[in-house]
């Protein structure tokens, strides 16, 4: 069982929910940049949540599928077509051998996964198919996908009939939300009171620069109280830090595992998929919350999750 990569897009790779436990070695987690969107596709297919998917930038990808498959996107939209006619996003899909699956246009978000019944098979470093384009270890030989590469299907225990799909409450409340809920990180008492105003009232504009090592953002300048350097310290994927230019960079699946920059919030988790679907041009805003309600906002993702699943084995045959 498997597919082929027939046209390959900007940047196309193979990416699971990451590699954990290597962090004190310098070596990040990496894996899907939207994780709840790989984590709701595969469950939607009847797999593990961290199977292994394709994560694709537009222009994406044009894949041949060499065997029937029952597949799921989701993430950003890019109009998916299989074999020429759309096809929703969020839904579990039969697929036959020798069709054709493309994206016709962006129109919104950054990031679009496929996840494919069974997983995708590939090379798996420190125990994650992720690919790390920095060490070229993971997915298809630690790089970006190609024309002609064949990626192997697997064959998990998955179950469920097709035609299964995600609620909109489910997807849109945690990709489309004009706000990023944050709390207050460690260095956050060093802006002036100005700035920490700003930083909550004011919108930031996502910087064409951005990418997978984090968001950049354009905005009104934000200030410290003093220009004191800081130590290294521990950073990871939704810590935003501030830049010596004054603007927001908000970490992602692949920034470092240490940073000297002042780390005024961090992201609560549940919103960390609004972050990665941010495009340049996008405006986002932030709304400093407490650890409790941050929790909360978790806790009701993975409840949803849980219903989701629950109701998929009820229809599973």
């Amino acid at each position: 069982m498997s597919l082929k990569i027939a046209k390959p897009g900007i940047l196309d790779t193979v990416q699971d929910l990451g590699r954990t436990g290597y962090r004190e070695l310098g070596v990040n987690p990496g894996g899907a940049a939207d994780r709840n969107a790989v984590r709701i596709l595969n469950t939607l297919l009847g797999n593990r949540e961290g199977a292994a998917a394709i994560e694709m930038h537009f222009p994406a990808a044009t894949i041949e599928f060499e065997t029937d498959s029952v597949i799921a996107v989701g993430g950003a939209h890019f109009r998916p077509q299989l074999e020429g006619l759309s096809i929703p996003e969020w839904t579990s899909l039969p697929v036959k051998k020798g069709e054709t699956l493309s994206f016709a246009g962006k129109k919104y978000g950054a990031r679009l996964y496929l996840a494919v019944r069974g997983g995708i098979e590939t090379e798996q470093w420190l125990g994650s198919a992720s690919t790390n384009l920095f060490v070229k270890a993971g997915g298809a030989g630690g790089r970006r996908l190609e024309k002609g590469d064949v990626l192997r299907i697997g064959i998990e225990n998955a179950f469920g009939p097709s035609g299964l799909r995600a609620g909109r409450t489910l997807t849109e409340r945690f990709l489309r939300r004009p706000v990023l809920r944050v709390t207050e990180g460690p260095e956050n008492d060093l802006l002036t009171a100005f700035s920490a105003n700003s930083f909550e009232t004011e919108e930031f504009e996502v910087r064409p620069d951005s990418n997978r090592m984090g968001v950049r953002l354009e905005g009104p300048a934000l200030h410290t109280v003093d220009d004191t350097d800081l130590v290294s310290s521990a950073v990871a994927p939704g810590t935003v830090q501030l830049l010596p230019d004054g603007s927001p960079l908000i970490l992602g699946a692949d920034s470092q595992t240490t940073g000297g920059y002042p780390r005024i919030a961090r992201i609560v988790s549940a919103d960390l998929s609004i972050a990665a679907q941010a495009s340049p041009g996008d405006r986002v805003r932030f709304r400093v919350v407490s650890l409790e309600e941050a929790y909360a906002a978790m806790c009701r993702f993975e409840k949803d999750l849980s219903f989701l699943r629950l109701g998929l084995r009820f229809r599973a045959p």
